[in-house]
């Protein structure tokens, strides 16, 4: 019997003792173990129980010897600073705590400073200390958002750790610069592993690839296309999406063929991407001819699609619309979307987005054709046809005159520079307040430009003089905590002090305000002692 073999029977007999004695030997009898020349099954159940008592509390169960693991590879980068070392273990050893009031008090959570440290540390290009590696991968074990800035500090190191211990083998798929992949360079190298490596490799290897030279990655790609599960191929196609120029349109024109919807219509929407693409013209044809100016040349109309054709099913139109939508409307919505917007100043009098935007759609078909114009802008990465849907931040509502939603404004504001996003949403918080802004706040650089963290800090203060409780900006003083620039609390000071209650205010309110107001300077502070730790000024 292998060792292998011996812990399974050891682990098998143990349930089997644990049975018999909640049932009683008279009932049940304990199989292989039972006699062995015993007369008293009893004593023969205890004898067992014993033996296999000392085997367990050994720790380990019995198996072949195997060769020692080879010496994990050097890190290279320089060590932390004594100072933020020590931080580092302070920041993985906190647990966010739960007192029975729900109140959190005016100490700074820690664990939520952990992703900003872990992102400064990476830009100082500092190695992670070597005893606090298991507890920095328990920590990205347990918080996805955490593991690429995580295995990224910690470097070679953790994917040598995460073949020994099946808890942290999440690092073997999300492999992180300064890992045990080849060079892009060398081609011999890469196509072994391309060839031989476990899927999570060739995903890390196909995305360094893809950094480093575009085309090399798509070689690799096509090299074992026909021979790839549908889902793999599907997240190879999906890795283009980086580095996405022209010379990648023979193959993803191909890919418009393949077996898989899903491929298809991840190749559709790369395609649509690519404004000068035979696949863009196609749509753009297609999407003129349902939408022109009317007669007067003052208003939109849209004849939206009569049929779903299989040239159109073909370019990444999907037939079936979900519940709820037209099939018509869902059809138009997928053309616009994936047309060029080089297309519609042509179509409509030479008139810029703006001016698109603004004119009237007629037939109640102007949700559905901005909604798509959105969705373009987005997919094509247009600053200007973006400020063209979003409007002035300061415009009635919560959609301006292109974006039906906030989800949608947020989307836009990717496409703008973070100055001009900053701006934008300050604007948009003076307004119409801070219970509206969470979702636009969350696509703002950190740490916050001005005016953006000014017309936070005012809004929180206009929110605490009405009287009302914290909670329901609890969201926004988290976000608050983590991206306002440090600098801002020496302005946030006078605001810690506890208020006087107003007649028509909520009770305890201010005590709440105040404890919120402390631990946001006193977050504040210890980003900008972190900060200086890491400079190793402290």
């Amino acid at each position: 019997m292998t060792g292998q073999e011996t812990a399974q029977a050891g682990a098998a007999s143990w349930e089997e003792l644990v049975t018999t004695a909640l049932l009683g030997t008279d009932r049940r009898g304990i199989g292989r173990a039972a006699v062995r020349g015993r007369k008293d099954a009893a004593t023969a159940l205890l004898d067992e129980a014993a033996l296999h008592t000392v085997r367990r509390r050994a720790g380990l169960r019995p198996g072949s010897a195997a060769p020692r693991p080879e010496r994990a590879q050097d890190d290279p980068r320089p060590a932390l600073p004594a100072a933020a070392r020590r931080r580092l273990a302070l920041l993985l050893s906190d647990r966010p705590g739960t007192g029975s009031s729900g109140r959190r008090g005016s100490t700074p959570d820690l664990t939520e400073l952990l992703p900003q440290w872990l992102a400064a540390a990476n830009d100082h290009g500092y190695a992670a200390p070597a005893e606090l590696l298991p507890a920095l991968l328990d920590a990205a074990r347990g918080r996805t958002d955490l593991r690429p800035p995580a295995l990224a500090f910690a470097g070679p190191r953790a994917l040598w750790l995460a073949r020994l211990n099946p808890e942290w083998k999440f690092a073997l798929r999300t492999t992180p610069g300064g890992s045990a992949l080849p060079s892009p360079e060398d081609s011999e190298a890469v196509g072994r592993l391309w060839e031989e490596g476990l899927f999570a490799e060739r995903v890390a290897l196909l995305g360094a690839v893809r950094a480093h030279d575009p085309g090399a990655a798509r070689a690799l790609v096509e090299s074992t296309w026909s021979t790839e599960r549908a889902e793999d191929r599907l997240m190879f196609l999906d890795s283009l999406r980086t580095g996405l120029a022209d010379g990648d349109e023979a193959f993803l024109e191909r890919a418009l063929s393949d077996r898989s919807r899903n491929v298809r219509t991840t190749a559709a929407e790369l395609l649509s991407a690519l404004p000068g693409s035979a696949l863009a013209g196609r749509m753009a044809r297609r999407a003129a001819t349902c939408v022109a100016l009317d007669a007067l040349r003052t208003g939109i109309t849209v004849e939206a699609p009569h049929e779903c054709d299989p040239g159109m099913e073909r370019d990444g139109v999907v037939a079936s619309p979900p519940p709820g939508r037209g099939q018509r409307a869902w059809w138009l919505g997928q053309l616009v979307e994936a047309a060029p917007l080089a297309t519609w100043p042509q179509r409509l009098g030479g008139r810029s987005p703006a001016e698109i935007v603004a004119l009237p759609v007629a037939d109640d078909w102007q949700g559905e054709l901005h909604a798509a114009w959105c969705r373009a802008a987005v997919r094509q990465q247009d600053a200007e046809w973006s400020r063209a849907l979003l409007g002035a931040a300061s415009s009635p509502g919560a959609a301006g005159p292109g974006a039906v939603s906030l989800a949608e404004r947020a989307k836009l504001l990717g496409t703008l520079p973070e100055q001009e996003r900053a701006e934008w949403v300050a604007g948009f918080i003076a307004a119409h307040g801070l219970s509206e802004a969470f979702q636009l706040l969350g696509v703002c650089a950190v740490p916050w430009a001005e005016p953006l963290g000014g017309a936070v800090v005012d809004a929180l203060n206009i929110a605490r003089d009405a009287g009302s409780y914290p909670w329901s900006f609890s969201g926004v003083m988290g976000l608050a905590e983590r991206c306002l620039d440090p600098a801002a609390a020496s302005r946030l000071e006078a605001l810690t002090a506890t208020p006087d209650e107003t007649e028509d205010g909520a009770p305890g309110a201010g005590g709440y305000w105040a404890e919120a107001f402390q631990r946001l300077v006193g977050t504040l502070r210890l980003r900008a002692v972190m900060r200086e730790e890491l400079a190793g000024a402290v």
